[in-house]
């Protein structure tokens, strides 16, 4: 696998690398993100490679991250494919600043053209769902912001599989702009959408990006049990550590799991950080892995994870420290007697 050998996105025919750069990192209003100097070096870096998948949203570091983009990408814009988000809210005090409906919709793409300095979104992705707008509002203001020549393709992030599949079947019986790719977190720490979201992207045509492929960084070996720590901080904390306290990755069964990943990457001769990427990169429903370094060694280390091929052996061992307990109904159907109950005494050939 090279970063310059590239994959189509989910039912469409766009060309991608198999590993996207993320910028949340990129800025420094956060207080845990590049400056722009350093994110300037990482951008270049992966552009150099042959990297063409840049991931952003129209609030990361408060509209930093767009400003950086729109200056780094320069005569650059034609290769690549830019993809954002909307839906976060832009001004806390507004309460239409946020969410799914169309006045958001279209007021947030309007920011992020200016902040990014271009003329349209190769991606637009709806980063959550907000739990008010209803789909149809939601699918027929997004065809009408493809067709306006906008936004090019569609997505949709942080969204359960049964919300995916309504809101794509009524664009395909419609005939509006359907979902190509589906942007969810995915690593050996959060395993649990497999249950439902990756199947889902299978049958939708929707091309599968892993954010936080690292488990925000608890998959780089750099904590311990001693650091184990949930926190229930509504706001972005300063520190990274407490980001990850924050979306509950900073357990005793991650550290387990680390120390697991450690292990391999010992045998393999590579960083953990490289082995958890390779991971999410042996899964055939990925398209491409996000990779959101601070630094230009971490931008070089992640982009060095295509070089990795895990035995199968490691990954068999990966796999059972980091696997999800199942859930109904596959917990119920799966079990050996309710399979006899379903096909008697018949050997048939099943569909996934």
């Amino acid at each position: 696998m090279a970063i310059d050998h590239y994959k189509l996105l989910g039912r469409s025919g766009l060309r991608v690398s198999p590993l996207s750069l993320g910028t949340m990192t990129f800025g420094s209003d956060w207080g845990w993100g590049a400056d722009g100097d350093e994110a300037r070096r990482i951008f270049d870096l992966y552009v150099d490679r042959g990297g063409n998948f840049v991931d952003t949203s129209v609030n990361y570091t408060d509209g930093g991250a767009e400003r950086l983009l729109g200056t780094f990408i320069g005569d650059k814009r034609d290769r690549i494919v830019l993809a954002t988000k909307f839906t976060m809210a832009r001004d806390p005090s507004n309460p239409n600043s946020g969410g799914n409906h169309r006045l958001n919709m279209v007021r947030s793409v309007e920011q992020s053209l200016a902040q990014l300095s271009t003329d349209r979104i190769d991606l637009l992705y709806l980063h959550a769902w907000d739990m008010t707008t209803r789909p149809d509002e939601v699918m027929r203001a997004l065809d009408d912001l493809v067709r306006s020549g906008k936004v090019l393709y569609l997505g949709i992030c942080n969204t359960s599989a049964w919300r995916v599949a309504q809101m794509q079947t009524l664009a395909d019986i419609r005939g509006w702009s359907p979902f190509v790719a589906l942007q969810i977190e995915y690593s050996l720490v959060e395993r649990t959408v497999e249950h439902e979201l990756l199947p889902a992207a299978a049958a939708l045509g929707l091309g599968v990006l892993p954010w936080s492929p690292l488990g925000g960084g608890v998959l780089t070996g750099k904590y311990s049990l001693a650091d184990v720590e949930d926190s229930r901080e509504a706001a972005v904390s300063a520190s990274r550590k407490g980001v990850i306290a924050a979306s509950g990755h900073l357990n005793k069964r991650a550290i387990e799991i680390s120390s697991e990943v450690k292990a391999v990457a010992e045998e393999a001769n590579a960083t953990p950080s490289r082995v958890a990427l390779a991971w999410t990169l042996a899964n055939p429903a990925v398209v491409s892995s996000i990779i959101g370094a601070r630094t230009l060694g971490q931008a070089e280390d992640n982009l060095k994870a295509l070089d990795l091929r895990l035995k199968s052996e490691q990954l068999d061992r990966l796999n059972r420290i980091s696997e999800p307990s199942p859930v109904f109904p596959d917990r119920f159907t799966q079990r050996p007697l309710v399979q006899q109950l379903i096909f008697g005494g018949s050997a048939v050939e099943r569909r996934e």
